[in-house]
C-alpha cells in the first residue's frame, strides 16, 4: 500500500512540475545556459574551425530548447526564457541586440511546439524536430535582421542559410540525445 501511495505521489510531482517557471526552472535554465556558454567557447569554436564555419553550433539555443522541453512553460514564460538566453548571447555576439528578437520568437515557437506535440508517439520526436525548427527560425530571423542592417541580401543569405540549417541539425541531435537523461536526472516525466 505504501508503495502505491509513493508511486502516485511521484507521478503527481512529475506532472505538476511542468508549466511552472519557478526557482527550480530558472536554476535549470541558468545551469544549461552556463553549460551552453562554455560549450560555445570550446566545442563550438572547435566544430566551427573543423568545418570551416559551415557548422557553428549555438549551444544557447540547445539550452533553452532543453529547458522548454523539461519545464513546458506557457508562451509568455517561454518569451522570458528566450530573452534571458539572448542576454547571455550578448556577451559573445558580434551583432548586438538582434538575438533578443531571434531568441524571443524562437523560444515562444518552441513552447507552442512542445505544448501541442508532446502527446502519444509524436512526443518521441519533439525534442529533435522542435529544436531543429526553433534553431532554423532563430537563425532566419537573425539573418533577415542582419541583411536589413547591412543591405547585402543575396550574399549574406547564401553564406548564412547553410550554416543555419547545419546548426539546426546539430542542435536537434544534441537536444534529442540529452532530453531523456536530463529528465531522468531531474526526476521529471519525459
Amino acid at each position: 500500500m505504501a508503495t502505491t501511495a509513493s508511486t502516485q505521489q511521484a507521478r503527481t510531482v512529475n506532472t505538476a512540475d511542468h508549466g511552472k517557471l519557478d526557482v527550480r526552472s530558472l536554476v535549470l535554465l541558468a545551469v544549461l545556459l552556463a553549460a551552453g556558454f562554455i560549450l560555445n567557447f570550446t566545442v563550438g569554436k572547435a566544430i566551427s574551425s573543423l568545418t570551416a564555419g559551415i557548422i557553428s553550433p549555438e549551444f544557447i539555443i540547445s539550452a533553452f530548447c532543453l529547458t522548454i522541453l523539461v519545464v513546458r512553460p506557457s508562451v509568455p514564460q517561454a518569451l522570458v526564457i528566450g530573452l534571458i538566453s539572448a542576454a547571455v548571447i550578448q556577451i559573445t555576439t558580434t551583432s548586438p541586440f538582434i538575438d533578443f528578437a531571434a531568441e524571443g520568437v524562437a523560444a515562444m515557437l518552441m513552447a507552442v511546439i512542445v505544448r501541442t506535440a508532446m502527446r502519444g508517439n509524436a512526443k518521441k520526436f519533439v525534442p529533435a524536430i522542435g529544436t531543429f525548427i526553433t534553431t532554423v527560425v532563430s537563425g532566419c530571423i537573425f539573418m533577415v535582421i542582419k541583411m536589413a542592417m547591412l543591405g547585402v541580401v543575396a550574399q549574406l543569405a547564401a553564406a548564412m542559410l547553410p550554416v543555419v540549417f547545419a546548426t539546426g541539425v546539430f542542435n536537434a541531435i544534441l537536444v534529442q540525445a540529452l532530453y531523456v537523461p536530463i529528465c531522468k536526472a531531474l526526476k521529471v516525466e519525459a
